[in-house]
Formats: C-alpha cells, sequence, structure tokens
C-alpha cells in the first residue's frame, strides 16, 4: 500500500491505493487521504460495498486546511469478495484513483465556448446579447462577467478605432454574478483609467490576465473596480477586448473569487475566441440598432406633428416607439365639420417601411380630401399598395426589400357631428372600441377586410355606427389592440372611463400594457365625440325656382353679419353661394338646402337630390356662359362635391380671420 501525502502538501493522491473496510487492517479512507471531504467520499466509498457494479466518482481535492489545491480526481471503486486468507466473510474494496484536473479544466473551457455560441447572436438588440454573453458566462467560467460597451455603439454609432482615447465613456451594459445583486449598476458610465489592465488591453487589444490574490497598484487608479473585488473577494481577473477589425466596441472583464482556481494562460487562448465571437454578435445588433434608429428616425418625421381637434371632436394619440417602423395614425379634417380618423400598420420593419408607411399616409390624406367613402378609400389605397408592391420587384436581387412582400392594415372612420355617426371601414385585422358616455365598451360589429396588398378579391364594407355625445372611439394598434378583444383585457379596462381626459386616458393604456406584451410600435388614437354649438350652424330649404339664388345671398349676408364676419368675405359668401344655387336649380332636383357651417373656416353647403356633378369648365371670351365654378374655386380656397345616399353636396371652405375663427 503507497503511502499517501503530507497533509500540508498540494501534491495530487497518488494514482492507485487499497481501501479496506476491515477491524484486522484498520485502513480508512479518511486516515490516507487529508481533505475535508474525505468523509463524504468514504460514505459513497461504504455504498459500494453492498453492491458488486463498480463505483466511480469525481472529487476535487482541498488541502487539510480548506482551501482548494486546484486538482480532481476520478476514483474507481470495486468490491472484493473471497479473501480467505483474512478470514470468512472479509469485504473490501479496491480503489483507483486518476488525476483528471487537466480534462476537467478543458471541458469547462469547451463548455464555456458552447455556452456563448449557443446563447449570444440570438438578439439584434445590442444590451440583451451583452447580458446573453454574461450569463452564458457565470458560473461555469467566471463567478462575475462584466461586459463594458462604449457608449455611442448602443445607440449604433459606428464603433472608434483603437487604441481607445482616455475620454470615451463605457457603459456597463451587463453585470452577471453567482448573487442576485448585480457586481455593478447596469447603465452605469464610466472612463477607464489609464493605469488599469482594462485600459492597457483597449489600448493594444491584448487581453490581461492580473492575480488579484496580492495588493496591485493599479487599483488605486480605479477605486470603482477596487472596491467589486474587495466586496466580492474576487483573486483573478480575465479581461479581452471586445473588437471587431480594429475598432473597440466594449470590454469583457472575467473575475474569479476566492474558492475558485484563478485564471492561467490557457484561459486567456478561450476567452480571446468566445470574446471574438461575443463582439460579432455585437456588431450586428449595432447595425440593427442603427438602421432601427435611422428607420425611427424617418417614421417620426412622416408622423403628424400633432392631431387637430375640431370643435365637435376632441383628440389625443400615443405613439409607443418600437422595432416596428410602420405604424401610424391620423385626424383629418373634412368639410362640413367632419374629421376622419385613421390608424394603420405597414407589416416589416427597416427603412422601407418607414418610407411606405409615408407613401401610404400622403395618399390617404390626398383620398380623403376626395370625400370618398371609407369603403372606397380603401379600395383606392389597396390600388397603390399592390403597385408598391410591383415595384419592389423591379429592385435589384441584391436589394433586401426586392423579397418582401408588401402588406398593411389600415382603420379608416369619418365622423359626423350632425348625424352623431361614424362610417367605418378596416383592412386588416385593426378593429375600433367604442366607450359609451356610461363607461361600458363594446366592438362594432365591422365586417372583415383583406389586408391591403393581400391580393384577394373580396370588397372592403362599411358600417355606420351611432353615437351618443361624450364617447369614446379608440382606434389601435400593435399591443393596444389585442386580437381576441377580450372585455377583460387591462388596455381595454384603462380606456373605459369616457369623463377622464382623453390625455390622462392615454397614459392609462401605456400603464396598463402587461408586462409580457412586447409594444413593438403600437398606436392609440382616441376621439371623443361632441356636437357642433347650435350657434356654429345655420340651414334653410330653398324653393327649387329662380329666385332661390336672392333668398340665399340674404340668408347669408344676415347670419354672417351675425358671426362678425369681415365684409371682404361676406362679399365673396354671397357671390359663391348665388353661384352655387344657380347650379343646383338649373340642374339640380329638389329639396334644395342650404347650410353655412363656421368653425375655423367658413363652410357653404348646397344639398339637392340630383346625381350630376357640376364640372369646372375654362369659358373662352366669346362663350355667355361656363364661369360660374371658375369664379367660385377662385374666390375658395377649397371646394368639391360629396355624394351621399340622398343625392350630393357641393362645398367650398373659406379662411376666417382670427377673430372670428377663435370665437368658432
Amino acid at each position: 500500500m503507497s503511502d499517501f501525502a503530507d497533509p500540508g502538501s498540494p501534491a495530487p493522491l497518488p494514482p492507485a491505493t487499497w481501501y479496506v473496510l476491515d477491524e484486522h487492517l484498520r485502513v480508512r479512507w479518511t486516515s490516507a487521504a487529508y481533505d475535508e471531504q474525505a468523509g463524504e467520499v468514504e460514505r459513497e466509498l461504504r455504498k459500494a460495498l453492498g453492491d458488486s457494479s463498480p463505483l466511480l466518482l469525481e472529487h476535487a481535492y482541498h488541502r487539510a486546511d480548506g482551501s482548494p489545491s486546484g486538482r480532481t480526481f476520478s476514483l474507481s471503486a470495486h468490491r472484493l469478495d473471497g479473501l480467505d486468507d483474512l478470514g470468512a466473510g472479509f469485504r473490501g474494496l479496491i480503489v483507483a484513483v486518476q488525476d483528471v484536473t487537466e480534462r476537467d479544466r478543458t471541458r469547462r473551457r469547451e463548455a464555456a465556448s458552447a455556452a456563448v455560441r449557443a446563447a449570444v447572436g440570438r438578439s439584434l438588440d445590442v444590451t440583451v446579447t451583452c447580458r446573453q454573453c454574461a450569463q452564458a458566462l457565470v458560473p461555469g467560467f467566471a463567478d462575475i462577467a462584466v461586459v463594458d460597451v462604449v457608449d455611442d455603439v448602443l445607440r449604433g454609432e459606428e464603433p472608434p478605432p483603437a487604441p481607445l482615447g482616455r475620454d470615451v465613456p463605457l457603459r456597463c451594459a451587463a453585470a452577471c454574478g453567482a448573487d442576485t445583486t448585480p457586481p455593478r449598476p447596469e447603465g452605469e458610465v464610466r472612463s477607464t483609467p489609464y493605469r488599469t489592465p482594462q485600459a492597457r488591453c483597449l489600448s493594444d487589444l491584448l487581453p490581461r490576465l492580473a492575480d488579484l490574490s496580492d495588493a496591485t497598484e493599479w487599483l488605486a487608479a480605479d477605486p470603482a473596480q477596487a472596491l467589486l473585488i474587495e466586496t466580492f473577494g474576487a483573486r483573478s481577473l480575465l479581461t479581452v477586448p471586445l473588437t471587431l477589425q480594429g475598432a473597440v466596441l466594449g470590454l469583457l472583464s472575467l473575475y474569479r473569487l476566492h474558492g475558485s482556481e484563478p485564471y492561467d494562460e490557457r484561459d486567456i487562448t478561450v476567452a480571446a475566441d468566445l470574446a471574438a465571437h461575443a463582439a460579432l454578435s455585437l456588431d450586428n445588433a449595432r447595425r440593427y440598432e442603427r438602421d432601427h434608429t435611422i428607420a425611427s428616425t424617418v417614421q417620426r418625421h412622416l408622423l403628424p406633428r400633432r392631431v387637430p381637434s375640431p370643435p365637435a371632436l376632441e383628440t389625443a394619440h400615443v405613439h409607443v416607439p418600437g422595432s416596428n417602423s410602420g405604424c401610424w395614425f391620423d385626424a383629418i379634417a373634412l368639410p362640413g365639420a367632419r374629421t376622419a380618423l385613421v390608424v394603420g400598420n405597414v407589416a416589416g420593419h427597416g427603412i422601407e417601411t418607414a418610407a411606405t408607411m409615408g407613401q401610404l399616409r400622403m395618399v390617404i390624406n390626398a383620398l380623403a380630401v376626395l370625400d370618398l367613402d371609407p369603403d372606397e378609400l380603401l379600395a383606392r389605397l389597396d390600388d397603390t399598395v399592390t403597385r408598391l408592391a410591383a415595384e419592389r420587384t423591379e429592385f435589384p436581387a441584391a436589394d433586401a426589400a426586392h423579397h418582401k412582400p408588401l402588406t398593411a392594415d389600415c382603420l379608416y372612420g369619418v365622423y359626423d357631428p350632425f348625424t352623431r355617426t361614424c362610417t367605418l371601414a378596416r383592412a386588416g385585422n385593426l378593429s375600433p372600441l367604442v366607450v359609451r358616455p356610461d363607461g361600458h365598451t363594446f366592438l362594432p360589429d365591422l365586417p372583415d377586410g383583406p389586408a391591403l396588398g393581400a391580393g384577394e378579391p373580396v370588397p372592403f364594407a362599411a358600417i355606420t355606427v351611432p353615437l351618443d355625445e361624450g364617447s369614446v372611439l379608440a382606434f389601435r394598434t400593435g399591443a393596444f389592440g389585442p386580437e381576441d378583444a377580450d372585455p377583460s383585457d387591462p388596455v381595454r379596462r384603462a380606456v373605459a372611463h369616457p369623463g377622464r381626459p382623453l390625455r390622462d386616458l392615454c397614459d392609462a393604456a401605456v400603464y396598463a400594457l402587461p408586462a409580457d406584451r412586447d409594444p413593438d410600435g403600437a398606436v392609440l388614437l382616441l376621439a371623443r365625440t361632441g356636437i357642433l354649438p347650435t350657434d356654429h350652424a345655420a340651414a334653410v330649404e330653398l324653393p327649387h325656382d329662380p329666385t332661390s339664388p336672392a333668398q340665399a345671398r340674404t340668408f347669408t349676408r344676415e347670419h354672417l353679419a351675425a358671426w362678425h364676419v369681415d365684409e371682404t368675405t361676406s362679399y365673396a359668401t354671397e357671390l359663391i353661394v348665388s353661384e352655387l344655387l344657380t347650379n343646383a336649380v338649373r340642374y339640380g332636383t329638389p329639396p334644395v338646402i342650404l347650410r353655412l357651417i363656421r368653425t375655423d373656416t367658413l363652410t357653404c353647403e348646397i344639398h339637392d337630390t340630383g346625381a350630376a356633378a357640376p364640372h369646372l369648365r375654362h369659358a373662352r371670351t366669346v362663350d355667355e356662359g361656363g364661369r360660374g365654378l371658375f369664379i367660385v374655386s377662385q374666390l375658395a380656397a377649397r371646394w368639391g362635391t360629396r355624394y351621399t345616399p340622398s343625392g350630393k353636396i357641393l362645398w367650398t371652405e373659406q379662411p376666417l380671420t382670427a377673430t372670428v375663427a377663435a370665437s368658432a
């Protein structure tokens, strides 16, 4: 039987020993192995006495004083039977001990590399990528892992070239330890003192290995790191630069505490390899972040700065930015004190999606001015999306948008304060929510419509929903509008308080978003319905005969005087009304109704039941007629024709002075 090492010596155990549990020899494992865990190993070995199957253990050897020796042994135990010369019933074990320290270290290094390659690179978020890297290394390869990133890199900017300047700030993107308390606060920004291993590492882009067991001079230059080392009892530091093609993205700092093996030269090679993979993934995330920043900037400039709130409709909105840069909203003032409300979402991410969103928003604004019904407007918009999708196929094959399909969802509605109704149509799965004045919420039975650009031969359909004064319309996309439309949805409950200010309802909807529901770019547009004050509109039914223009001028002159409209605008309005009434009597059918509306503009409307629309002509010098609509177009800021189920409305708009508009 071989002699064992002295208790104070770190020498490994012999390769093979006899271990006999017998009163005759009185040889015990605890008397042979000077290890604080020897008793635990002996208890495991005793289990092999009652089983003929071999027993295999791996055991980390500790010194008698409890400090680690840095050695790992594999123990193989076999029961011995039939030793008659030692007496009947004798049972013993033969134990083979093999030093597997290097194999175990190699296995841990390979596991660390595999963990980093498996975990890092699955996200295109810079911070998440750093956190994945730190979590993959703890606790297998490090007791503490800290990832510092150049602050500009987190915003997608180009990384600076090496050597890194002393004034370039680093932000702690991830800090992970065995304890739940982070070793450093994430988000902390600091510059690295130049007399530290980290600064030297970022200067020549070479890893640094530092033994922290003895006092080191450089800790005086970095009090924050000295505090970390003292607090957690770190004994070894391995710091590796995160670089790509000579540019510095950040720094990886790995610590091992007392009770763990210190890093050695072979760990440097492994750390450099996994840092290279982490740097590549980090740069991919940075590039995506840069594209996302540009796309978000494009989207922000293409969205309306403010949503108008006409006298009969109060509006408010909230836009939660995210990776989806294709969502948009709008409120468009229409003739007759009506308002068009719209939200939409272009499928996809990136600059192309944001640009397409801007194109569709401008198309909707142009179509809305034509006074198209919501279902017809969506049909025209669908034609536009189909054309844009066809243009994508003509892009070069290397263009990322060449292979991307183009589809979009859109919800469009028009609120009329005179009828207190909202006419709605949708493309895709966006659903409006209506909150009645008593707080009851419901989803209008809006027919499904195909997504824009889907190519489905299904027509769009519109419905008209009556609304009480004080109701709230909620148009939403993304996380604000779940597809199941559950009445218990927290966002739905948050807006079910129509008496609160709309801005408060928008904030409440954001606060109510569940933590597991990623906004990923979402829009909520709220509108509280109202009616136009009685003194802001006047209407009269006129006879269908040549005397109606004169009556219309008198009616107009009296009401504009009561509204304190200036003489120039009043005179122009009388001419407009006279020309429109003449056309209605000559080409239209009764009844003929004149309506004047005073908001921030002055609107004149002529209602009749005829289907024929007037056409603007440019009369020649010798022509006796054909100048009426030309005169109207010169006097009015805008004019047009809107069709209704019972006929048509010819309308004009004129700007009012600031005093008159303010009184409205």
